[in-house]
C-alpha cells in the first residue's frame, strides 16, 4: 500500500534528540532543519527551516526532566509551526508522556493534567499521537484524534529471556502493577512475587505533597532466587530501594530491576547504584545525562520500533502486524 503523502519529514525538539537521530538513521531520512532558540525573557521561539508543504510529519518530543515544561512547549510551538507551514498531516512522537500519574481526581480540587496536556497537543495541530507504554492506559481515551500506544516490554522480555536462568523470579513492587508482572512473567516463562505496599502522603504542604512508601508484604517465595524487579517507569528509585530491601530480607540471591521509562530524578541514578542491585535495564524512552549513567545500567533502544512504526503509518500499513509477529525485529 502507498503513502498519500510523497515525503515524509522528521523533526524534534530538545526532549530527546539522540532517540530522533537514531530513528532517522532506521527510516534513511535527515532529521529536519530547525532554530529553537530561548530567549532571555524564555520566551521560546522555533523557526523550520525547510518547506513542510503536504508533507507528512512526525514531530519526536521526549517530554523529559530537566526543564520539562520547556519541553512541552517546545512541542506544542512545533506542531503549531507545522500546522500553519500546511503539512499535510503532523503526528506527535511522545516517547515518554509526562503527567501520566495525574490521570483522575483522586482527591479534592485537583486537575487531571494528562487530559489538560492532551487538550493542548490537539489544540496545537497533531493530526494523530505516536507514545510508547503509558502510566495509565486511559489516557488514551483523553485524545479525540487516532491515538497509538506502543509498548517497549517485548524489548525487554527478550533481553532477560536471552539470559536463559532457571532461578528467576519476577516481582511486581506493588498491586497495582500485578496484572503487567504476571504477563511479563508469563513471557519470559518465570514465576511471580508481587510486593504489598502503602504510599503516605502528606497534604497542606505548601511546597506541595510529599509521598513516602513503605513495603508491607511479599506475596512468593523468593528465598535463594534471582529477583527482577519489573515496573514501567523508575522516578526517584525510593520504591525500587525498598522493594530491594524487602527481598534481601526475605532471602533473595541477586536482584535485578528494569523499566521502560527511566524518569531518575532526585539522586535516583545513585540511590540505586547502591541498594544492591546487580543491573538495571531501561530504554532511551528518555535521555540519560553521563552522571545518570554507571556499570550497572544497560539501555536498550526504542528507535527501531519507533522507526518501523513510523514507517508503517507513512506507507499506510497495519501497526499491530510488529506486535502479533513476536520475533519481529522492531522488538528486539
Amino acid at each position: 500500500m502507498g503513502s498519500r503523502f510523497d515525503e515524509m519529514r522528521i523533526f524534534s525538539g530538545n526532549g530527546n534528540i539522540p532517540l530522533a537521530q537514531a530513528i532517522c538513521e532506521r527510516v534513511g531520512v535527515p532529521l529536519g532543519d530547525t532554530t529553537i532558540v530561548k530567549f532571555a525573557n524564555e520566551n521560546i521561539f522555533i523557526k523550520l527551516n525547510e518547506s513542510v508543504r503536504e508533507k507528512d510529519v512526525f514531530v519526536v518530543q521526549s517530554l523529559s526532566t530537566p526543564n520539562l515544561s520547556d519541553r512541552i512547549l517546545e512541542l506544542l510551538i512545533l506542531l503549531d509551526a507545522c500546522k500553519r507551514a500546511s503539512a499535510g498531516r503532523i503526528t506527535a512522537v511522545i516517547p515518554y508522556y509526562a503527567y501520566g500519574r495525574t490521570d483522575k481526581k483522586d482527591q479534592p480540587r485537583v486537575p487531571i493534567t494528562a487530559r489538560l496536556l492532551a487538550d493542548m497537543i490537539q489544540a496545537a495541530g497533531a493530526h494523530q499521537v505516536l507514545t510508547i507504554d503509558l502510566h495509565a492506559g486511559q489516557i488514551q481515551g483523553f485524545f479525540s484524534i487516532p491515538m497509538d500506544e506502543l509498548t517497549a516490554v517485548p524489548l525487554l522480555v527478550r533481553y532477560w529471556a536471552d539470559k536463559g536462568w532457571d532461578d528467576l523470579i519476577v516481582v511486581a513492587p506493588d498491586v497495582g502493577f500485578a496484572k503487567r508482572g504476571r504477563n511479563f512473567a508469563e513471557a519470559i516463562g518465570a514465576p511471580l512475587a508481587i510486593v504489598e505496599k502503602r504510599r503516605i502522603q502528606q497534604l497542606g504542604r505548601r511546597d506541595g505533597p510529599l509521598t513516602s512508601t513503605e513495603a508491607l508484604n511479599l506475596i512468593g517465595d523468593v528465598t535463594g532466587k534471582r529477583c527482577l524487579i519489573v515496573d514501567d517507569e523508575i522516578a526517584t528509585g525510593g520504591s525500587i530501594l525498598e522493594v530491594a530491601r524487602l527481598l534481601e530480607r526475605e532471602g533473595a540471591r541477586e536482584l535485578y530491576a528494569c523499566c521502560v521509562h527511566g524518569v531518575f530524578v532526585g539522586g535516583a541514578a545513585q540511590r540505586l547504584q547502591q541498594c544492591g542491585l546487580r543491573e538495571v535495564v531501561v530504554t532511551d524512552t528518555l535521555p540519560l545525562s553521563p552522571e545518570q549513567h554507571w556499570p550497572g545500567l544497560t539501555v536498550l533502544s526504542v528507535s527501531t520500533l519507533l522507526g518501523e512504526v513510523i514507517q508503517r503509518i507513512h506507507s499506510g500499513i497495519s501497526v499491530d502486524a510488529i506486535f502479533t509477529h513476536r520475533k519481529h525485529p522492531a522488538l528486539g
